[in-house]
């Protein structure tokens, strides 16, 4: 009986071998297919500056940097489902902190985005120790709460950050050299191609991260916490690691807009660019590694066309929302997945 139970477990074993190399089969066939369209989504950006106008290149640039702010919000809300209405103080945190080591302490550009993302990489762990103590909505209120305490911070100490009127960096501190080549960050062909080269990094380094195990544990906790505890996981840690990783990505957007565009002020931390990061994410669909780009994309250049049409483009804004969630309640890439092409993610 031992020997024909050995020879069951055998069986059995190799079975499981067998589906799990199929399933990893499955899964590398999937994340090539998502890898290649990434890498030509990255091919046909970079091309767009040859064919578009200086002002359509400007808006581009803004277009990327944008889209790594709602990268960021994307891996907490999108791949944790953690909802926070609180993120532009990460964004505003990654800008002031670029822009004033720069503006008061004279250091380099590079320097000064190395110090925003260390910075960021702080901040968003202390912020998230305390905020990730509450769920649902409390968790909600939370952030929104530190958002507000952050953004009426950079307004009282207006005279160290310019409060509403912002500062402006000096021309002179607004080009740096790099490895023995010279950077003019009043140039929009430099602003462009080092905006893509940072939003190239981030985006494949998202791909390794939501395709492998750390990607998989988000996701195990947004579909089943209690689940995830049982199988041994601390969720706690878990959380507390997309919300670090998120908030330091949107410190960086923050940081690579301040040195971008030359300018800081308070109103990069208002409550609109939590919603704009959170419209972005709904809009593309959350959930998904190309998302966040493509709901950048089409709210921006929405938002910058009806504006320069009528002044109650917000109206038709909202009306435009509405549809896109009555036909993509997911998201345009987020419906997709789910009803033609799984492999989206």
């Amino acid at each position: 009986m031992s020997l024909h139970s050995t020879e069951i477990s055998s069986v059995k074993a190799a079975k499981a071998a067998e589906a799990k190399k199929g399933k990893d089969r499955f899964m590398i066939i999937h994340n090539g297919r998502l890898l290649a369209l990434s890498l030509a989504t990255l091919f046909v950006i970079f091309v767009l500056q040859f064919a578009l106008s200086d002002y359509l290149v400007l808006a581009l640039t803004r277009i990327l940097i944008m889209s790594i702010f709602a990268m960021g919000y994307n891996m907490l809300m999108g791949y944790t489902g953690l909802l926070s209405l609180g993120h532009a103080m990460f964004f505003g945190f990654g800008l002031y902190a670029a822009g004033l080591s720069s503006y008061y302490f004279g250091t380099s550009l590079p320097v000064s985005f190395v110090i925003a993302i260390a910075a960021s990489l702080v901040f968003s762990f202390v912020i998230g120790l305390l905020a990730l103590r509450t769920e649902g909505v409390s968790f909600m209120i939370v952030t929104l709460m530190f958002a507000q305490a952050a953004y009426l911070a950079t307004l009282y100490f207006s005279k160290i950050t310019g409060g509403d009127q912002g500062l402006t960096l000096p021309t002179d501190a607004r080009s740096f050299s790099l490895l023995g080549a010279n950077f003019d960050m009043t140039s929009d062909v430099v602003r462009f191609n080092l905006a893509f080269g940072i939003f190239a990094v981030v985006l494949i380094f998202f791909f390794f991260v939501t395709q492998g195990p750390l990607g998989r544990l988000f996701t195990a906790v947004r579909e089943n916490e209690p689940r995830t505890q049982m199988l041994g996981f601390d969720t706690y840690r878990v959380r507390l690691a997309a919300f670090t990783l998120s908030g330091t990505v949107c410190g960086l957007a923050g940081a690579l807009y301040a040195l971008m565009f030359g300018y800081i002020g308070s109103a990069f931390a208002g409550f609109h660019y939590s919603i704009e990061a959170l419209l972005f994410t709904l809009v593309g669909g959350p959930g998904t590694l190309l998302g966040p780009l493509l709901g950048t994309g089409i709210m921006t250049m929405l938002i910058d066309r009806l504006s320069g049409i009528t002044t109650a483009y917000l109206i038709i804004i909202g009306i435009i929302l509405i549809v896109v969630n009555m036909w993509f309640p997911k998201g345009i890439l987020g419906t997709i997945r789910e009803r033609w092409v799984p492999w989206l993610k």
